[in-house]
């Protein structure tokens, strides 16, 4: 009896794999990569940012290193994501007070069709640049898994915080880019001494 559980134990194991295998051939078949749950591991705050190259809305591409020597906030969203797009009125109010001061927001749309961004953005009013992550690379990259993911980075490309899910509002931005620019203060102080 015990011979028979285990050989049909084993063919179950073998259906299912076998299924697996089907699924991801079937979807790669039509186009569908399965990367959307490959993030790699969240980037530790204190390393360099990973450089990357995404079309914006207007299919020109921008990379993060044409930000250097700005504070730079990496905003990793969806239109279907409600704390993502509850979090944005508060990242264009930021956008708008500081980016004559070395601030830029990247608002990375993950997975989703150009016209149906390009239509959430005109009708919320939104003027920072969105770029469209829609083979999740850079998504990946930065170990994002679920929505939002916030990512500040300093003028010289480190990386100063890295927020998920956590709800962004104008004070926190503040609060936040105001810490990094301190931070950024004191080397240059204590070599003036």
């Amino acid at each position: 009896m015990s011979e028979w559980r285990g050989e049909m134990n084993a063919h179950r194991s073998r259906t299912v794999n076998i299924g697996i295998v089907t699924f991801a051939v079937m979807l790669a078949g039509l186009g569908i990569s399965l990367a959307w749950g490959m993030g790699a591991r969240p980037p530790v705050v204190g390393m360099p940012a990973h450089e990357f190259s995404l079309p914006n809305l207007s299919g020109q591409a921008q990379s993060l290193s044409q930000y250097r020597g700005k504070i730079v906030l990496l905003n990793f969203w969806a239109t279907w994501c409600k704390p993502c797009t509850t979090e944005m009125p508060a990242m264009q109010a930021a956008y708008e007070r500081f980016r004559d001061r070395d601030f830029a927001v990247l608002a990375i749309n993950e997975l989703e069709d150009t016209s149906k961004v390009r239509e959430h953005i005109r009708d919320h009013g939104h003027t920072f640049p969105v770029l469209l992550d829609q083979d999740n690379r850079v998504a990946n990259l930065y170990g994002v898994f679920g929505l939002p993911v916030s990512v500040f980075i300093d003028e010289a490309g480190v990386i100063r915080e890295y927020i998920k899910g956590g709800l962004l509002t104008e004070q926190k931005i503040r609060e936040t880019v105001e810490r990094i620019k301190a931070h950024a203060e004191q080397p240059r102080a204590a070599s003036l001494r």
